[in-house]
């Protein structure tokens, strides 16, 4: 005989199953995207006419607005809602994607580019929002834990499914193909209901900081990489530099002060979470400059498809789904330090490896071992890195410890191609992709020399951590399905 509560359990899982779907699609997406871009470069750039310059906007327009709004994402939640904010990312995002695929000229894309970066900066903090409150307890890791394992699947299948479209129809295409997942998942948070407006904990927004951090970014970006074309000397190039620098140091100026910073500056206070920063900021550079050119040396100079070039990057995402968490797991069981160490000086191997590539070209044997080399080296740290992060701030304040990192990641990224042209020149060619190479590699040791100087062996177990917060930097770390049995056998 059904009972009460078999009845209030199916009522429940009615209203949960769109949420969860809501949260994976709409994170699915974001994460999608951003692993996608990099194979079609050469192909925008050979329609537009353009050079590196234009490369760099297209990835750093997106980055730009995705580093300077994450961190008032959740502020933003709190002030209008979760299920509004979401929505609104939604729209946004879908609006710049059909921007993005049918931008006639190459400053329209890196315009739409920018407006997607608004987008995605909310999609994921509010998505997993909206988690967090819905469920608690063991269903709260279970419900997180499905969301970790689809939208990991994201950075597997990105690089391969970008190659495709690229070749088969063409780049517009992997902006066109974000569609219909987003209009399927508005059609899907029609199902739920509404949250109220500020609900959560009184945070409000910090609009001068978000401000300062998106002006300084955007004139030091600007100056990088408009100063290849301009010249250093050209008045606007020293005018976005000065102000942009200036903006920046006026940014921390102003979080000490605020009532309400975007980044509290009193949590780096925690030695390991300020030192996992400074190397996440040298691992992450690392990671941004080393697959951008990759990627374009692979198709512009060796010669190689899209398709082949997805398929040649292909081991590094995998390594890491196949992988991370088991050495998240021996982080946890014998401390961060020696993962963290030796993690990114396995992956400057494999770049060293990649800088002696010459003509002739040979995937096989000059690019593959060392794209597996850096693969590896970079599954031996995420996991780790992440954990000594997290784990190093106190309960309540890793949420805002997921955000601060994840932030750092990405003006790391942005901060890296922005350098590109000044690295390797014009173009990705042999003598181009060799510097870079080598850059990359000492990016890396600089990080793996970080960690072994600076980190402390403290607990850093992921299953202690507030599952939505490890969450927030799943684009980093592999799904941490036993979250949700460390949850429910304490």
């Amino acid at each position: 005989m059904p009972t009460e509560g078999d009845g209030r359990r199916r009522r429940a899982d009615n209203t949960d199953r769109p949420l969860i779907a809501v949260a994976v699609l709409a994170s699915f997406v974001a994460f999608l995207d951003g692993s996608v871009v990099n194979l079609a470069l050469p192909a925008i750039s050979a329609q537009f006419g353009a050079g590196l310059a234009l490369q760099q906007w297209v990835v750093d327009g997106y980055l730009l607005t995705l580093g300077a709004l994450i961190l008032v994402a959740g502020a933003v939640s709190d002030q209008f809602g979760r299920l509004a904010v979401l929505r609104t990312g939604l729209v946004v995002f879908a609006v710049s994607s059909v921007l993005c695929a049918v931008a006639p000229a190459g400053w329209v894309l890196v315009a739409a580019r920018c407006v997607q970066g608004v987008g995605a900066a909310f999609l994921v903090p509010s998505s997993l929002a909206m988690i967090n409150a819905r469920f608690s307890g063991a269903a709260q890791a279970r419900a997180i834990g499905t969301w970790t394992a689809w939208t990991g699947t994201a950075f597997v299948i990105g690089p391969l499914l970008g190659g495709v479209l690229v070749d088969a129809l063409n780049w517009r295409w992997i902006f066109g193909v974000n569609i219909v997942p987003l209009a399927v998942t508005l059609y899907l948070t029609t199902k739920l209901s509404a949250d109220p407006a500020g609900s959560s904990d009184g945070r409000r927004v910090d609009l001068v900081g978000a401000v300062l951090n998106a002006a300084g970014l955007t004139g030091v970006v600007y100056a990088l990489i408009e100063g290849q074309r301009l010249g250093f000397s050209h008045p606007a190039v020293v005018a976005g530099l000065l102000v942009g620098l200036a903006c920046l140091c006026a940014f921390p100026w102003w979080e000490r002060r605020t009532p309400h910073p975007m980044l509290p500056l009193d949590i780096f206070a925690a030695r390991n979470f300020a030192v996992g920063n400074l190397a996440t900021v040298f691992l992450y550079a690392g990671v941004s400059l080393g697959m951008l050119i990759v990627a374009l040396f692979l198709q512009e100079t060796a010669g190689l498809s899209a398709t082949q070039a997805g398929l040649a990057t292909l081991p590094v995402p995998v390594l890491s789904f196949l992988l991370a968490r088991r050495f998240g797991a021996l982080a946890g069981r014998y401390g961060p330090r020696l993962f963290m160490a030796v993690g990114p000086m396995v992956a400057a191997a494999g770049y060293v490896l990649m800088a002696a590539t010459r003509e002739p070209f040979d995937l096989w044997t000059q690019m593959l071992p060392g794209l597996v080399v850096f693969g590896l080296g970079l599954t031996i740290t995420v996991s780790p890195l992440t954990a000594a992060v997290l784990a190093a701030v106190p309960p309540p304040q890793s949420g805002i410890g997921s955000a601060v990192n994840n932030a750092i990641s990405r003006i790391a990224g942005l901060l890296a191609i922005a350098f590109t042209g000044v690295i390797v020149g014009s173009a990705v060619d042999f003598d181009g992709f060799r510097r870079g190479a080598l850059v990359t590699a000492g990016l890396f040791v600089i990080a793996g020399a970080v960690s072994a100087l600076g980190i402390r062996n403290e607990r850093s177990d992921l299953a202690r951590v507030d599952a939505d917060a490890v969450a927030r930097c799943q684009d980093r770390a592999a799904p941490p399905p036993s979250l949700a049995s460390s949850r429910e056998n304490p």
